[in-house]
């Protein structure tokens, strides 16, 4: 794939830097992200975990979408369920029995879940079951571990928070994973304020009963626990990392994967919190749309039947070990972390500090090898060992060419497009 095309991907960029804000509706996916001039900017269609760009060039895809691709792309009965949902309409005027059934096989599958909300991105979720918890504890305050979304609440702790009000930076505060004694400090800091705490699950094991232990720290000092699966949902298990490390929520926040690719997004828990949504504001129009609804339930339905979080684990960790070894004996300081449904890329140079560039040398060299690489690395039903071989095959060529890079001190020199950038920083 060296002498790939990307002429239309470049007319294409050209014309929407004249008329998208950032030329992007996600910053996530923009070219800056990437490798501009050496990767695809524009995808057209996708089958399974392939994708092609609107030059026609193929590529194994590992970003997924950025995670709501779980099965694969025109997965087919996820696909059959959406047209036939499609003949008899999209959205109306009443509510519909897809709401229901939903929420039933949700309350099935996830252990904290009594009740059900439904959004469609998963600050929806984020945000109302914030809210949530600040109307049940009567309390404003916050404590945040992970990655939350754009809002007000989260952006204010983020180097793009232009347009924010900057008192809310008073009302939330960051903690540490692993680190029970830093979640302690800012709950003893503000007594009887803090309303809830909000954590993800990043790509990092708990040591010793940390999940638990937060949990009790939480409701020892009268705060709710929210657990925000937007991105870990249905992948370590079927429930979730609740399901698979055994804790239960008061409440939590699932999407992405939710509808292999179909905007949805839900809040779900512990009936007494959940009741909450009967006195705050959340109410959207397209929350019962049904084309996503017919989705999720086939997508959690083809789930549950072929146990996909364990082809997700099989797969996730023969790539990590198989990288990881490779990295080793080539001698380059990169490793894959996390667990294997949602990994991610550590590069450092020879000094032991974080590498961007060694990154973007990386990525460089595999997408040119018909690997698509970005952030997180979501496995998927579609990813076969026949991916996962190619994939390590392509790493292996790009390790080398990183290596020799570094031995001669000259990552630039390597550099054939645009080196990646940050969406941005947490303000610490």
């Amino acid at each position: 794939m060296k002498n790939r095309i990307l002429t239309k991907s470049q007319q294409l960029w050209k014309r929407a830097c004249e008329v998208i804000p950032a030329g992007t509706q996600t910053l996530s996916k923009g070219p800056d992200q990437f490798v501009r001039g050496v990767y695809p900017i524009y995808l057209k269609r996708g089958k399974g975990c392939h994708v092609w760009d609107v030059d026609g060039n193929r590529y194994i895809d590992y970003p997924m979408a950025l995670g709501p691709i779980v099965l694969g792309y025109n997965y087919p009965s996820v696909d059959a369920a959406i047209r036939k949902q499609l003949k008899d309409g999209i959205t109306f005027t009443l509510m519909h029995p897809l709401e229901v059934e939903l929420a039933e096989l949700l309350t099935e599958i996830i252990p904290c879940a009594q009740m059900v909300r439904f959004g469609k991105n998963g600050v929806d979720a984020t945000s109302a079951a914030v809210r949530v918890a600040r109307a049940h504890t009567q309390r404003e305050k916050i404590a945040f571990c992970g990655y939350h979304g754009y809002q007000d609440w989260f952006a204010i702790t983020t180097s793009r928070n232009n347009g924010i009000p900057r008192v809310l930076k008073d009302y939330i505060f960051e903690f540490t994973y692993n680190d029970i004694g830093s979640l302690e400090r800012v709950l003893t800091e503000h007594p009887g304020e803090i309303a809830c705490v909000i954590m993800e699950q990043p790509g990092e094991e708990p040591r010793d009963n940390f999940l638990q232990r937060v949990i009790d720290a939480t409701h020892k000092h009268g705060a709710l626990y929210i657990l925000d699966e937007i991105a870990t949902g249905f992948r370590y298990a079927l429930g979730g990392v609740q399901e698979y490390y055994k804790i239960v929520p008061d409440l939590a926040c699932y999407g992405k994967a939710m509808g292999n690719g179909m905007p949805i997004s839900c809040v779900v828990g512990k009936k007494e919190y959940m009741k909450r949504f009967e006195e705050v504001f959340f109410s959207t129009t397209f929350g019962g749309e049904t084309l996503s609804l017919a989705a999720s339930c086939a997508t959690l339905r083809e789930m549950r039947t072929k146990d996909v979080a364990s082809h997700l684990w099989k797969m996730g960790l023969k790539w990590k070990n198989g990288f990881n070894c490779l990295a080793r004996s080539i001698g380059v300081n990169a490793q894959v972390g996390g667990a294997g449904p949602r990994t991610h890329f550590i590069f450092k140079d020879n000094e032991g500090r974080d590498s961007m560039a060694l990154k973007s040398l990386f990525m460089q060299e595999t997408v040119k090898r018909g690997i698509l690489f970005g952030g997180p690395i979501f496995m998927t039903y579609s990813h076969t060992d026949r991916e996962i071989d190619m994939t390590l095959t392509a790493s292996e060529r790009a390790l080398k060419i990183a290596k020799k890079a570094l031995d001669e001190g000259d990552i630039d020199k390597y550099m054939e497009g645009e080196k990646i950038t940050e969406v941005f920083r947490v303000r610490r």
